[in-house]
């Protein structure tokens, strides 16, 4: 079927079931960023491929709300269909609601699948829709019945995750997620989110792109834990040693069996962005329900010792892969044909060559020129280019090992930058280090400071319209909760950054039909020092590549900063160098040669 047909069919099955809207949002079942491909609704409705966005079906409209990351990926990919773009004011935020309940007549009725949307988005719409009359059916799944040959669930073998990477067995982590729902008066605990149960129970999978995740739910009682998963992806001896540490396993599908067997006694804790409205219905109205984020997403932010040994050793063999990948691209460009495909290919194979890797944590953003100003650009056949020296080379790229994940970006100037590019690369520079250098009391939380990732950028009219800063998993989700550095819509602000959380610092400058910039570094939350004002924390920049200052304008850095510059590349070049053949380690010393005070 064409786009047309689609949307056509979407509304015929739309007056079947007398709806006047219907809503389609970028998720699955567990709330998840990434997803198997029956979940990739949007992708295939539309072609518009993005990781966030909402799509809106009417009698005469068909939109797609999404952020200005995507705002050039979705010109392009919905140019000539019927769907048009509609551009969020403000990242992550529901304005569609707000939409529907501005444009339907009192009365309407709206529809959209209870088991993709979260219990807190379902309260957030009903809130909005009940104030101007109009109601909402979460009962059909419409794209069901009209994507014919969508395809069933993955039946991916799942694997362990050895305890000398995850540094906690699973028998441990049940053990303090006990403790925390007995502080909590919980009984049961119900886990969505495929990176807690895959956190919970040290294991891993290859359910969804880029995320080594299970598909599975699990519920932890006082006494008991059940993991609800198709046991075809369970091997013997890992199911064996499940059983053996105390787990039930149970069909996929029979969660919202087991739940609305639940007892009037039964305290149930859920976490309401995470928890399909499907799901909290099938919990009795007699048992008892907390709210909360889940206990394992707040435990798996704040990285064990073994984890941050092996993060730190982790960056040290990706770096090793990065500079060895420039070295080669500068040796290489302008002598060989070089694409945004090709080295983004030549890059995965630097990265293959360390040890442990698996696969990249991300589609790798490879935009050259105009295309560096697509924050979320992904090269095809159909759009890649050549690199070539006249413009800049932007690089979004990382990998899983089984020792740690990794998130970095780089921007380059293969010739000469002008003076414009030199300006916006520093200006954006001073955030990534200013937020690097900054020390704060502890239960400080991101929102608070991020301006200083924002300070320099602002002073001078620019601005960027992501946030700053996610958190990243251990062999798990490149972007991971529960702390974020960004603006209140963009995470959960009541989270404070705390010791051992691994987080991105990742200011930027885009110009749009003209280049991006961005230096990406992840940065590790250390003690700093306690006075008698309290403890103070900071953060240990753990990436290690070094930053092309062939783009840097000196005149803008002040001492600080030229003084952590410096600190950096010495450190990049220490640890790094050891790694390299004479060549490349010569080469290195040359980019990480210090800027004069």
């Amino acid at each position: 079927m064409t786009i047309n047909e689609k949307i056509t069919r979407v509304r015929e099955e739309m007056s079947n079931a007398g709806m006047d809207a219907y809503i389609i949002p970028i998720t699955d079942p567990h709330q998840g960023e990434y997803m198997p491909e029956r979940h990739r609704v949007i992708a295939w409705l539309t072609g518009f491929t993005g990781s966030a966005g909402t799509v809106v079906i009417t009698n005469d409209f068909a939109g797609l709300w999404t952020d200005s990351r995507y705002f050039i990926q979705a010109e392009q990919q919905l140019k000539d269909s019927p769907v048009s773009l509609v551009k969020l004011k403000i990242p992550h935020t529901p304005e569609y609601i707000e939409w529907i309940a501005e444009t339907l007549p009192g009365n309407s009725r709206v529809g959209v699948d209870g088991k993709v949307v979260s219990v807190s988005l379902v309260r957030k719409i009903m809130e909005s829709f009940s104030n101007v009359g109009i109601s909402l059916d979460t009962e059909h799944d419409i794209v069901n019945m009209v994507w014919r040959d969508r395809p069933g669930m993955p039946e991916n073998k799942a694997f362990e995750l050895d305890v000398q990477y995850a540094g906690v067995t699973r028998k441990d982590k049940m053990h303090v997620i006990r403790e925390q729902m007995q502080k909590k008066k919980a009984t049961h605990h119900l886990l969505t989110a495929l990176d807690d149960i895959a956190w919970t129970f040290n294991i891993r999978g290859t359910d969804v792109c880029y995320n080594p995740l299970v598909t599975a739910y699990s519920v932890i009682s006082e006494t008991f834990a059940y993991i609800f998963i198709n046991q075809k992806k369970l091997p013997e001896q890992l199911k064996q040693k499940l059983i053996d540490d105390g787990l039930e396993i149970k069909p996929y599908d029979e969660i919202k069996k087991f739940l609305s067997g639940l007892e009037s006694k039964d305290v149930m804790m859920i976490s309401p962005g995470s928890t399909s409205f499907s799901l909290f219905n099938s919990i009795p109205e007699k048992v008892k329900v907390i709210e909360d984020i889940s206990i394992p997403t707040r435990l798996k932010a704040i990285k064990n010792d073994i984890e941050i040994d092996h993060i730190r050793h982790v960056m040290v063999k990706d770096g090793v892969a990065l500079t060895k990948f420039f070295f080669w691209l500068e040796q290489n460009l302008g002598k060989e044909k070089i694409t945004e495909i090709s080295a983004s290919k030549k890059l995965e194979a630097f990265r293959r060559d360390q040890e442990n890797f698996v696969h990249p944590s991300f589609a790798t953003i490879a935009g050259y020129g105009p295309h560096g100003a697509i924050v979320h650009y992904e090269a095809t056949p159909e759009t890649d280019v050549e690199l070539k020296q006249d413009s800049l080379f932007l690089l979004d790229s990382g990998g899983h090992y089984l020792d740690g994940t990794t998130d970095i970006t780089r921007t380059i100037a293969p010739g000469q930058p002008t003076a414009e590019q030199k300006r916006d690369f520093t200006l954006a520079l001073k955030g990534t280090i200013n937020l690097a250098r900054i020390e704060f009391p502890e239960g400080t939380k991101g929102y608070q400071i991020e301006i200083l990732a924002r300070k320099a950028l602002w002073e001078n009219g620019l601005n960027y319209g992501h946030g700053t800063g996610h958190g990243v998993g251990f062999f798990l989700n490149v972007h991971e909760g529960p702390q974020t550095i960004g603006t209140g819509a963009s995470g959960n602000a009541q989270v404070s950054m705390e010791q051992g959380m691994l987080t991105a610092d990742e200011p930027g400058i885009y110009r749009e039909g003209e280049y991006g910039i961005r230096t990406e570094n992840l940065i590790l939350c250390v003690p700093s020092k306690e006075t008698e004002f309290g403890k103070f924390l900071k953060f240990e920049t753990v990436t290690l590549c070094f930053i092309d200052t062939d783009l840097a304008d000196k005149s803008l850095l002040n001492e600080k900063e030229i003084k952590w510059l410096n600190d950096y590349h010495q450190k990049v070049y220490e640890k790094l160098s050891p790694h390299l053949d004479e060549d490349e380690k010569k080469w290195l010393e040359a980019k990480t040669i210090p800027l004069n005070l």
